[in-house]
């Protein structure tokens, strides 16, 4: 027992010691700082309709009928108010995207309620959950290589990887999911380990909480019962039944919401369209290597030559594990990596599609990557490794750490980033709209756009919003009228139905109507 406790607390060198430190402050820094600054983007402003507990239906039907409405119309969907209870939350959830299970988004309901409604309190909640990653991922490297070592770098890099930074600042779950993952992987390494009944209780539980955290647990589960599977020989005995038990139960306790996602499960379209393959390989290696170093990529930046050393790395790391790791512990990773990553993979390769584009899906892969990388650079700092070897582990993390901390300082300052390009010029959009004396907007975007905007305008903006393909009667009595991400409807309507000129004014997002 207490060379257990030895090993379980026991603590890297002085000099790693310091720089994990400095690493874990610079992380925590970084996941709250500026919380507000980046663009509350389409995916966002649905949390918060859910939250709000109102439908998008309720929406379109009370505001995009063409009626003239104020930002304060807008954003009375997007926080708590005393028409809607916890019980609308969760049925709005179930209605629009029940693909999205309710935990994360009744933990948000409480969370706004009690701290207030802002941008930078409703992304809080998710910044605070990230934390719980840290003793997580220790924990979890404690199961799979009882090395202290390796679990003290894993904080570390986490800490200020820019992939777990950027995710922690989203008022989504996807922050939620990477604790859950974490958390039910090292509950199930405990449970084998132990073998008591006790542990078994807990991975059941951890199992609850991560399918009703996010649907793509369902294939965090399946690597799970893979990986007890196979290093069970296929054979059926108390760790493959205890496992099957336990996954059951879970997934029993999940089966009323799922039977919400057979009934109402929202239409997933843009997931099916077609990208070249050249284009879906540069999207793999970009969100690989967004991982570890997530800066805006160019020839005329020196970092970008830092590809080839992080895909080399990866790489490496991986084939390291296979050769130095015990076959427990590389089992574990390349199914929690490969069953996620064939899963998403396989149906854009039959069928054409976009799955394996989308980074946050591939989150349990990441992790798997991640760990491979920490184990292969702890072992290269070790004190019996040669000389040689452990100057160039130390190289390879000081400049590992220093990408991720680069990364996460540039991305903190700007308003919009790769994971809100849907709406990462909406800032802009609404600095011009703010500079008019008494404008009016004009749209038939979706509802998420709209509701992106108006968080920045300011409340002298109007609105009036239609669905397509209605065109509305312009109202009177304003300095500046604009079209924000009109149709190609609205637009012909409005130059039809009106002798005034409509010229674009940004991007072909932002447009401007000239009375003649």
């Amino acid at each position: 027992m207490d060379n257990q406790l030895k090993l379980t607390w026991a603590l890297p060198p002085t000099w790693l010691r310091f720089l994990i430190i400095v690493l874990l402050v610079l992380g925590v820094f970084f996941r709250f700082v500026n919380l507000d600054k980046k663009v509350y983007w389409y995916d966002e402003t649905l949390t918060s309709l859910t939250i709000s507990g109102f439908t998008k239906d309720e929406l379109y039907q009370q505001v995009f009928n063409g009626s003239e409405v104020g930002v304060e119309d807008l954003l009375k969907y997007q926080y708590p108010n005393p028409e809607k209870g916890l019980i609308d939350t969760v049925s709005s959830l179930s209605l629009d995207s029940p693909e999205h299970p309710p935990f994360y988004f009744i933990m948000a309901r409480f969370w706004v309620q009690l701290f207030g409604n802002s941008v930078a309190v409703t992304r809080s909640l998710s910044a605070v959950i990230s934390l719980l990653a840290f003793p997580c991922i220790y924990w979890l490297c404690l199961e799979l290589f009882e090395s202290p070592l390796v679990g003290w770098i894993a904080i570390a890099l986490i800490a200020v990887s820019p992939f777990h930074v950027l995710y922690a600042q989203e008022a989504r779950e996807y922050s939620l999911w990477i604790v859950t993952i974490l958390l039910s992987s090292a509950a199930l390494l405990q449970a084998i380990r132990l073998k008591t009944k006790i542990g078994w209780v807990i991975y059941a539980v951890t199992v609850v909480v991560s399918l009703y955290t996010y649907l793509f647990s369902a294939l965090v589960l399946i690597g799970h019962g893979l990986y007890v599977a196979i290093t069970a020989s296929w054979r059926l005995n108390k760790t493959t039944l205890s496992y099957l038990f336990a996954s059951v139960v879970g997934v029993v306790i999940f089966t009323p919401w799922f039977f919400f996602i057979l009934a109402h499960h929202s239409s997933m379209s843009w997931t099916a369209e077609k990208i070249s393959w050249l284009d879906m390989v540069k999207i793999w290696v970009l969100n690989l290597i967004h991982v570890f170093l997530d800066i805006k990529f160019n020839l005329n930046n020196p970092l970008t030559y830092l590809i080839p050393f992080i895909l080399i790395l990866v790489g490496y790391s991986i084939y390291f594990l296979y050769r130095n790791a015990t076959k427990q512990a590389f089992v574990f990773i390349f199914t929690l990596m490969g069953v996620t990553a064939l899963a998403l993979l396989l149906p854009d390769i039959i069928k054409g599609g976009r799955w394996s584009s989308v980074a946050r899906y591939l989150t349990p892969f990441y992790l798997g990557i991640q760990i491979a990388v920490v184990y292969l650079l702890a072992n290269k700092i070790k004190f019996y490794v040669n000389n040689k070897q452990r100057k160039i582990g130390r190289v390879a993390i000081i400049l590992l750490f220093s990408c991720g901390v680069l990364s996460c300082a540039t991305s903190s300052q700007a308003e919009g980033w790769w994971n809100k390009f849907h709406n990462s010029q909406n800032a802009q959009i609404a600095r011009m709209i703010n500079q008019a004396d008494s404008p009016l907007v004009i749209s038939d975007s979706s509802h998420g756009d709209i509701l992106s905007l108006s968080h920045l305008l300011d409340n002298k903006v109007r609105f009036q919003l239609v669905i397509e393909p209605k065109i509305p009667k312009i109202v009177d009595g304003f300095s500046d009228t604009f079209l924000f991400s009109p149709s190609k409807t609205l637009l012909s309507g409005l130059q039809i139905n009106h002798n005034d000129t409509i010229k674009p004014i940004y991007k072909r997002k932002l447009w401007k109507v000239v009375k003649n």
